[in-house]
């Protein structure tokens, strides 16, 4: 029995997730699980923030398509690419797909990193404050720091700005 690799496979936009499930319920219903081991919908973990308030959220890599580590043969390429929302393999040529090379799954596989962090907010916007000792203060954002998820708000005190930090769950847009 030759290696398993692993092959991307084209579906429909928005049935990643379903082609998914059948081609795990194929692997169950025919004993396929010794050469059809693994199929992932890449996904990345992104908080977004939206009206002061943050959630994380996973978003699709690689919209309308999945990924499958199996062994490649004619069963188990019969199988895969008659999936319901399977259009094909990626490669260029249809009976004979092209696994990934060292590199791309490397380059795929790194899931370690902090998750992207989305706002709807930029500098120059004005925000209130909705906590804290600065709680109702109104300000125009001078700084973000997405990495330490803070902005840095202009205040005026004791009749000039002053510069505040505070995080982003802490302020709203106005």
């Amino acid at each position: 029995m030759s290696e398993a690799k692993w092959y991307v496979v084209h579906t429909y936009s928005g049935y990643e997730n379903k082609v998914k499930a059948n081609i795990e319920k194929a692997i169950e219903n025919r004993n396929l699980a010794d050469r059809i081991l693994q199929v992932e919908v890449p996904t990345q973990s992104v908080v977004e923030v939206k009206g002061g308030t943050s959630r994380e959220a996973k978003k699709k890599l690689f919209p309308g398509y999945v990924m499958v580590y199996m062994v490649m043969d004619e069963d188990t390429w019969y199988i895969v690419r008659n999936t319901r929302g399977v259009t094909g393999f990626v490669g260029s040529d249809p009976k004979e797909p092209m696994p990934l090379s060292e590199d791309e799954m490397r380059f795929l596989g790194i899931s370690d990193e902090e998750p992207e962090v989305r706002v709807d907010f930029k500098e120059g916007d004005r925000v209130v404050v909705r906590s804290g000792a600065w709680k109702d203060t109104i300000g125009e954002i001078n700084r973000l720091d997405v990495g330490k998820r803070t902005l840095t708000i202009m205040v005026p005190m004791f009749g000039r700005d002053t510069p505040v930090e505070l995080g982003f769950a802490e302020v709203e847009k106005i």
